[in-house]
């Protein structure tokens, strides 16, 4: 006999499909020992880098009750943004960039955050007497492995979430409630011998499967690293300004996504989608930001931004960005000026001896 809780939670199935969600599974609340032993080895072992915010509220990301200590359960939601394409197939010329595929549309912070509240609204007009909290990304939550607790996919060895549906294309949202919700079983690990995320990696960021190093990782270098980025990742990067999609994109689940079942809000905007290094190269802050409004993409600057187009400019082997990387030698940023200096250290190299 179905109970009301299963009932309600069927309910919430639902809803949160009409909300585009194309993943919905449900967690206990409550402490996963082996959880958050891999999160305090992880951090012990210092694989995340300059992300402070990592270790500094570790005890509130080690279970969603160390956050909220009222919540006795974790709705998990996936929404797809699956590509129409391969994004490797630009790592084959050198201009244009490579932008990480979430990252071409609209700001998955606002996307996913909008239809969580819409969810979270419909279950309190429901059940009135429950508090919800909606996640995005932002909050110390363990998103991936609260998902995977959730049925709705399992960790891979890349570390991020893999949906036999989705493949490897799914953004998160949680949702942390006072209900009793039934849980579902947690998803098998279904990546079995495969060691093709491994052998994508550019830079070698997985020192074992299930594990990442963030100081390694491409996606850490160019989004959350301040400063220069150290020489022996600069050849790497190739064309890839802001993320890296190599490790997700290798994954043989991706052949079971559609990207008929991505968020139209996710679909890539054309200057993003492929855009020239010499336009990037002369942005200052008031066109970075023009350019990049509604995009995750701001948050890390004009600086940073221009510093990883550098990279990519000296990896091009094109002579015709000799000119906008030389003008920013003079650049006010250090790390952008020392960029620029590689970039046409780089460039000089490449040009046939007279």
């Amino acid at each position: 006999m179905v109970n009301d809780a299963e009932t309600f939670a069927q309910k919430i199935r639902a809803q949160a499909q009409a909300l585009g969600f194309v993943a919905c599974g449900f967690a206990p609340a409550d402490e996963d020992p082996l959880r958050a032993a891999r999160l305090e080895q992880w951090l012990g072992d210092g694989n995340h880098g300059s992300m402070e915010w990592m270790a500094g509220r570790a005890d509130h990301r080690r279970s969603p009750q160390g956050l909220w200590p009222a919540a006795q359960s974790v709705i998990a939601l996936g929404m797809s943004y699956a590509p129409a394409t391969d994004p490797r197939d630009l790592g084959a010329v050198a201009d244009p960039a490579r932008i990480s595929v979430y990252a071409q549309g609209a700001d998955y912070h606002d996307v996913v955050k909008r239809a969580l509240k819409a969810l979270a609204r419909w279950i309190v007009a429901e059940r009135p007497d429950c508090d919800v909290k909606v996640f995005v990304d932002t909050a110390p939550v363990m998103e991936k492995p609260l998902a995977a607790a959730a049925g709705i996919g399992w960790q891979g060895k890349h570390t991020n979430l893999v949906s036999r549906a989705h493949g490897s294309w799914l953004l998160l949202g949680m949702i942390f409630t006072t209900l009793r919700l039934p849980p579902d079983t947690p998803h098998e690990d279904r990546c079995g011998t495969c060691t093709a995320c491994q052998t994508a990696c550019p830079t070698d960021a997985f020192p074992a499967p299930y594990r990442i190093d963030a100081r390694r990782c491409i996606s850490y270098l160019t989004i959350e690293h301040k400063g220069e980025i150290p020489h022996e990742f600069r050849t790497a990067l190739g064309n890839r300004i802001y993320g890296c999609d190599d490790c997700l994109a290798a994954c043989p689940w991706n052949s079971f996504a559609s990207a008929a079942a991505a968020n139209r809000a996710f679909l890539p905007r054309a200057e993003l989608a492929a855009p020239r290094l010499a336009d990037l190269l002369t942005l200052d802050d008031g066109t970075f930001r023009a350019l990049f409004s509604g995009s995750p993409i701001k948050r890390i600057g004009r600086d940073r931004f221009v510093r990883n187009c550098l990279y990519a400019a000296g990896n091009s082997g094109d002579p015709a960005l000799f000119m906008p990387v030389q003008r920013l030698l003079a650049d006010p940023d250090p790390a952008v000026a020392d960029a620029a200096s590689w970039a046409l250290d780089q460039l000089v190299s490449g040009l046939p001896v007279p």
